[in-house]
């Protein structure tokens, strides 16, 4: 097998290319022919030790995989070689091969590829979660979402505009507004990159005037930093701020704002929530399979890289110039 290996803390240009003997599946695990792997943020501060979790190294960056199985340990039950699954591993995706617990796959509809796959649960889990379970986003409410180009930030809109939502895209620049526009927003707007206390001030005016009345029902956050407050301060009475990330900083948020708006600021943390309760993670995902298959939902796939550019793949995450999602794929190793 092949693996490209986080061997040293550091960024994308210290990841190393190595071929590793194949591994054997142990009691109540899958061997995976890993077919392609989705590129998502905490795969870049992983590589850095900025991530919560931090696997002992060398081990290869990539959170979610789709691919076959080829091989079934002792005591595995419900599976065949052959089956088409997608998991989240949490690392691990950048190699040809991988082993994983049984209970960790999820069996892909047949008209699902794999690049599709191995983008669909990180940002779709993470997005109809934040939606469905923590804002109850119900149809006839104003969304905002910050970052909407991104991988989670496109999955909101398409989630979104599937529930009956209206829907605000906030984003960097003129072309990813277009592609927001595509995916089903209602309106778009462009923020700049450096927000003073003037820019934060007009952003806020900005996102009031496009959603009219007393402002946004709801809030995606996937950027945190300057844009924030911004965005709390446009909310309407009993709103749902969404904390999903923060790839442009840690905000400061004044809580008298939740005070005088009424509002709620709620944390995303799939990943654990997966854990905690693993039968609405089931239903969740049954319910996307189904919007997939009914064309309501769709990977917005902008790039694809060999495993042997698994680092570059990284960099166009850091830049923030992806539009949706960016994968890696092994076939042609």
């Amino acid at each position: 097998m092949k693996a490209l290996l986080s061997v040293t803390k550091g960024g994308p240009e210290t990841l190393e290319l190595t071929t590793l003997p194949d591994p054997k599946p142990a009691k109540g695990e899958l061997l995976i022919r890993v077919h392609a792997t989705g590129v998502n943020f905490p795969d870049t501060l992983m590589i850095r030790d900025l991530y919560q979790i931090k696997p002992p190294r060398p081990f290869a960056p990539g959170g979610e995989i789709a691919g076959e199985i080829i091989e079934l340990g002792e005591d595995v039950t419900g599976y065949t070689r052959g089956d088409r699954i997608l998991a989240l591993t949490g690392h691990g995706g950048f190699a040809t091969h991988l082993t994983l617990n049984a209970s960790m796959a999820v069996k892909i509809p047949p008209d699902m590829s794999y690049q599709d796959a191995a983008c669909f649960i990180f940002t779709y889990g993470t997005s109809y979660h934040a939606l469905k379970d923590r804002a109850g986003l119900k149809s006839g409410e104003t969304l905002l979402v910050l970052g909407a180009a991104g991988g989670v930030g496109s999955a909101a809109i398409q989630l979104a505009k599937a529930s009956g939502a209206r829907v605000i895209a906030a984003v960097s620049s003129n072309q990813k507004a277009e592609f927001c526009r595509k995916l089903g927003a209602d309106e778009t707007l462009v923020y700049a990159r450096d927000l003073d206390k003037d820019a934060q001030k007009a952003f806020s005016s900005e996102i009031k005037s496009l959603a009219g009345g007393d402002g946004v029902d709801v809030v995606y956050d996937a950027v945190g930093g300057d844009y924030s407050e911004p965005a709390l301060r446009a909310m309407a009475w009993s709103g749902r701020f969404l904390v999903v990330g923060f790839p442009a900083g840690i905000p400061r948020i004044p809580l008298n704002l939740s005070l005088l708006k009424g509002c709620q600021i709620v944390g995303v943390f799939w990943g654990a929530s997966v854990f905690r309760d693993p039968k609405g993670h089931a239903e969740n995902m049954k319910e996307l399979f189904n919007l997939y298959q009914a064309g309501k939902i769709k990977p917005q796939i902008s790039a694809t890289f060999p495993l042997s550019q698994g680092g570059n793949a990284l960099e166009a995450l850091e830049s923030r110039s992806v539009l949706g999602k960016v994968v890696v794929t092994m076939d042609s190793v």
